[in-house]
């Protein structure tokens, strides 16, 4: 007989909602989540197919359920659905879920650590995401650029150096091939190193090693630093990759910058933000990134500038622009500007 999977898993999901529902929460669990949707217009592109492209969409939906096992031991499981990428054009494309995270956590309280088995978060984004606080909006530039992985499968530990919290670290061994399956047998090491010197000030050091078959590993290094209090936020990252594009053939280097800010006008209810993104070297991947696709063969400026207004505390509608100029390239025409304008709607349960 065969097997319809995405049928397979929202049966699935409607188990585990039933299952979690018959029983309080305290003693099996807790369920969570959020929504995260748009309305956009295409008002410019690099690629005239898609000027005037307009209409709803979810970017992701989140379905979580953790539980506690023991006072050492817990896990999560979490499920992620999203609207198609708005330049597919397969009208049969559903919005159907997949795992994103799936993991057992032991909790070593006296080595003040954390050790992860499964399917979870990589170094990559957590600190700087937590900083921004408008995964909403955008994702940060690596996540955003294609350039690394944000969830992978693999073994973690996570923890603090001294009690004051001051110095924290994060080491990841995995597949390196993100939700989707181990293709060969090399791995991806992650690492990243944090401080907190006083109150207020953020900073990180970034790198990874990503083995590949024929000679094409990639190797990435970032710095983030960022300033935050309660009511007003900047920070800045600085990421550069280099990949290996085989015998014989020269290296490719990325070099970016990022920053961003966020300042609140009406306390508790509205806020103010801005990114901008720069691409020193034009991203070979950038018409396959999702929801805003790049012209890949030009360097490029991303600016987004938004009004956060929290109605309720659980829910933040969020006009925004996302706007993409690009440098001349060396061969070829200058692309037009993406210029993108959204009303964003997250809500969180």
């Amino acid at each position: 007989m065969e097997i319809d999977l995405k049928r397979g898993t929202s049966l699935l999901l409607l188990l585990l909602v039933l299952s979690c529902n018959s029983v309080s929460y305290a003693d099996e669990g807790k369920i969570s989540g959020y929504f995260l949707g748009d309305y956009y217009y295409v008002l410019k592109s690099h690629n005239e197919a898609l000027e005037n492209r307009n209409g709803f969409q979810f970017r992701r939906i989140y379905f979580t359920y953790d539980k506690g096992l023991s006072d050492e031991l817990s896990m999560r499981f979490r499920l992620e659905m999203n609207s198609p990428s708005f330049p597919n054009k397969d009208t049969n494309a559903k919005l159907g879920p997949f795992v994103k995270h799936g993991y057992l956590k032991w909790t070593q309280k006296a080595w003040r650590t954390n050790t992860y088995f499964g399917l979870f978060s990589t170094p990559v984004w957590n600190v700087i995401e937590e900083v921004w606080g408008y995964r909403s909006v955008e994702k940060t530039l690596l996540d955003l650029q294609k350039l690394r992985e944000s969830t992978d499968f693999g073994v973690a530990v996570q923890g603090n150096l001294d009690a004051a919290k001051k110095l924290s670290y994060h080491a990841m061994v995995g597949n390196g091939t993100g939700t989707s399956g181990e293709i060969d047998k090399d791995k991806t090491v992650y690492l990243s190193l944090t401080a907190r010197p006083v109150k207020g000030v953020i900073a990180e050091a970034y790198a990874d090693f990503d083995k590949r078959e024929e000679s094409k590993d990639r190797y990435t290094v970032q710095g983030f630093l960022a300033y935050q209090v309660d009511t007003f936020r900047v920070g800045a990252q600085v990421p550069n990759q280099t990949r290996k594009q085989g015998a014989g053939k020269e290296n490719l280097n990325l070099l970016e910058v990022s920053a961003f800010g966020a300042a609140q006008l009406i306390e508790k209810k509205v806020w103010a933000l801005a990114q901008f993104d720069r691409m020193f070297d034009p991203n070979p991947d950038g018409e396959s990134i999702a929801y805003t696709p790049y012209a890949a063969t030009a360097k490029s400026n991303t600016v987004i500038l938004g009004i956060d207004w929290t109605p309720l505390k659980e829910v933040h509608i969020i006009p925004n622009l996302f706007l993409v100029f690009y440098d001349a390239p060396d061969k070829g025409d200058k692309p037009n500007a993406d210029v993108m304008p959204r009303v964003t709607l997250y809500y969180i349960y």
